[in-house]
Formats: C-alpha cells, structure tokens, sequence
C-alpha cells in the first residue's frame, strides 16, 4: 500500500515552501475571477508545479462573465438622514446589477423561508443577516436570500455580517442568471446594527446605489500531473481567485498552497503510486464554480476516480472532510488521521458548495476538504478585508499537507474501489433545502 514515507514527512514539516508559495499570492492583494491579477496567480502556481516537478504543466483558459466593482452608497431618509459610502461600512455584492433600488428597510433577520413568509417585501428593500441558526439544519447561502428577496418583490438586498469589525461582507450574487436582478451590497456589522436601530425609531427609507461593469472575460485553470501515466486519475483540487476587496490568504491561497504543497511530497514518491494525480486549481471558483464546470465538461468523467477539493483549510487547526455520502473516499481520511492520532471532524451530507459539487452533481465520487473551529461561525475572516496573511499559521499548513497526500496517496490504490453513482441517485440524496437554493439561482442540474 502506497503511503507517505516517514523522510517526506519529515521533510513536509521542516520546510517553508508551502509559505513561500503563500506569501507569493498574497502579494498581489487580489486575484479576482476574470481580471489580470488571477491570471498572474495561475502563472505563479504554474512555476511552482514545475519546479516541484509536475508533467503537462499547463494553464487551461475558459470563458466568463466577469464584474468589475465600482462604487457604492446607502442613502437613508426618514427618521434618519444620513449617506454611508465608505468601503468598511458598504460594498456591491458581485453579479449584482448596477443602478439604484429605493424603498423602505425590511430586516428579515437570518433570511430563511419563514422569515420571508412573514415580511412586506414588496417595493422595499431587504436586508438579511449572513448569519444562518445552527438549528436550522443547513447553511442558507447569500445567493438563495438575494434571490428569495427579489422573488418577493424587492428591490434592493443588503447582507449584514454578523462578524464584527467594520467588515461589509462579499460574495457573489448573480451566478447562472449573471447579472442579477436588483442590486445588491453587503454591509459591516456595525452598520447594519445602525440601520435596524434607525428603522425603529420609525420609517426607514434606503436608497441602495451599486456602480459596476458585467463584462464578459476569461479566466483560467492551472494544471499539472504526477505518477503513472494512466487513463484513471486522482484530482486534488483547489481555487486560485479571490474576491476584490482582500489577499484572499484563506480563501483560497492556503487551497491553493496546499495542493501544491501536496503535489510536491506526492512527487518524491510518484514512482509508488499507483494511479495518475492531477493538480488542478480552478479559476473563477467565486462566481459559480466556473473553472470546475469547465473542467468536469471538458474530462472524461469515467477517468476521474475521484476528486479531492480543497477551500478554506487554513483558518483552523483542525481538518474536517464532507464526504458528500462517499464513504470509500473518507474511509482514506480516517485511515491516515487515525494513524497519525490527527483529530478529523467528517460530515457526509450532499452539499452545492465547493468546486467538488460540478463533478459529484455528476455521480463523481469528491470530498470538500476544510478545516474547522466549534467556536467561530461561518466565514469567520472570509469574503472580507481581514482575509489576509496573518490569519495563516504555517503550522496548520504543514500538518494538512501530510494529511490531504497521504490519504490522495492511498487512493490512488490501484485495488480500492472507489464506487461512482449516476445523477438520478445524486439527486435524489440532494436535501429539499439545498434543491430549493440551486434551483434559485439557475444551478439546478436535473
């Protein structure tokens, strides 16, 4: 059985590349889908898989609608007059549209189907929390909020990070039906905590004004292989971009820094392996897993065995897996965490989220590889300004690097099966809730 030998250990957690690679990503401050900066984000991973010695090293460059940011503003009236332009209190949410949606301020709290169900949507504008309860049974994305505000008639969405520190939340909006249709922003804690103060002291008239650009662009995936030469491949996967407003040293520069990191200790073994790996970091991950549809239209999806994706791994010490209900593919977690004495926290529900979700929609059997902390909530410093460097620890790094190539090294055994299913079965393990969300926002496969 192929596994990581005690000197690639060793020498995983003796050396700085994997920081390296970081702080070279960060550098560019941004590298967001379909502008300048992703592209040199991909170039420099490029580099790197060549220099660890990766074959058919390449960038793969596909088509996209992209956005540009602009300015944005809320205008309040009423029983309060004031105007908030500042990019720590306000910002556009991509895929929204540009232009202006007036109205009166309806909170509709964490935004779940009740709360819309109980609200005056109608010609106001809809401010939701990025907050979802944890009794709630499933995470409620931003997309499915914007969308069920706008369906209830508004005509302006505000999301409200319920992370304090002058942060406006990001994330994208528009996704298969780019752009959207009312304009959105995301606002700091603090500010919407305001809002809601003022909408209490009577009326509360906003103006939400987004400047932008939807512009069609390209975007590109960074490839590279290693081990045998066969048809059937392992992929071990991350995404490059970034949003605008930060380094994106999390989300996803500690992804991308781990595949290739893993890539480079499964290189000095590749000659055990029994079964081709791919590096591949998609682009335009946060503008609907677009490098990965690419990808999964593009593939032989009965060559992929299976698909290992990684996003968000660097926030937290400990890794957590979401099986998407593949249990062969965790079973190779376990087996080297358990092993290793390395806590793992597993979930195996069939969850949208995470450039796995293009081939699993499919039948591919894919894992979402993070990381976690039972005392932070959500994001924590995601899609935010405070996604930056110092939130990394290499530690973290080192130690998720041993355990993400370990376990892509003992699935590429040649003899472990690995079961794929067809896509009626993936649909029918999709929860109601998440086949509401994908069918909100045009995502629905089947």
């Amino acid at each position: 059985m192929p596994r990581l030998p005690d000197a690639v250990v060793g020498d995983a957690y003796r050396s700085d590349f994997s920081w390296r690679v970081l702080e070279d990503l960060v550098d560019l401050e941004t590298r967001m889908a379909g502008q300048k900066e992703e592209k040199e984000g991909a170039k420099i991973l490029e580099g790197y898989f060549e220099e660890v010695g990766l074959r058919n090293v390449h960038l793969d460059e596909f088509e996209i609608d992209g956005w540009w940011r602009g300015s944005s503003s809320i205008v309040t009236g009423g029983s309060h007059d004031q105007r908030y332009g500042k990019d720590y209190q306000v910002i556009a949410l991509p895929g929204t549209p540009a232009g202006t949606g007036d109205g009166e301020l309806v909170d509709v709290g964490y935004g779940r189907p009740e709360d819309f169900e109980r609200a005056d949507c109608d010609g106001n504008v809809v401010m939701a929390s990025s907050e979802t309860p944890d009794d709630f049974g499933r995470w409620i994305h931003r997309m499915e909020k914007y969308v069920s505000a706008a369906n209830a008639g508004a005509v302006g969405f505000i999301f409200r990070n319920h992370i304090g520190g002058c942060l406006p939340p990001t994330g994208e909006v528009g996704y298969d039906n780019r752009p959207g249709p009312i304009p959105a922003v995301g606002v700091s804690k603090e500010l919407g905590a305001r809002l809601t103060r003022h909408a209490e002291d009577g009326d509360l008239s906003v103006t939400v004004d987004v400047d932008c650009r939807n512009e069609p662009s390209t975007s590109v995936n960074a490839v590279g292989d290693l081990g045998p030469d066969t048809d059937e491949m392992v992929l071990l996967t991350a995404h490059v971009d970034t949003h605008d407003i930060a380094e994106g040293a999390n989300d996803n520069g500690a992804g991308s820094v781990l595949a290739t990191e893993a890539g480079r200790l499964l290189a000095q073994i590749e000659d055990e392996l029994e079964t081709r790996v791919r590096v591949l970091v998609f682009g335009s991950e946060e503008i609907g897993l677009q490098g990965a549809y690419h990808a999964m239209n593009t593939y032989d999806l009965n060559a992929v065995k299976c698909i290992v994706n990684i996003d968000g791994a660097g926030r937290d010490r400990t890794l957590s897996v979401n099986a998407n209900e593949f249990d062969e593919v965790l079973d190779a977690f376990e087996a080297v965490t358990d092993e290793r004495s390395i806590p793992l926290v597993s979930s195996n529900s069939v969850s949208p989220h995470g450039d796995q979700w293009a081939f699993v929609q499919e039948g591919v059997p894919g894992v979402m590889v993070s990381s976690t902390n039972p005392d932070k909530s959500g994001r924590g410093w995601g899609h935010t300004h405070a996604d930056t460097l110092d939130k990394i620890d290499i530690r973290d790094l080192r130690e998720h690097a041993v355990t993400i190539a370990d376990a892509v090294c003992t699935l590429t055994e040649a003899d472990r099966e690995v079961p794929s299913r067809s896509r009626e079965d993936t649909r029918d393990l999709i929860d109601d809730g998440y086949e509401k969300e994908l069918k909100l926002g045009g995502r629905w496969a089947y």
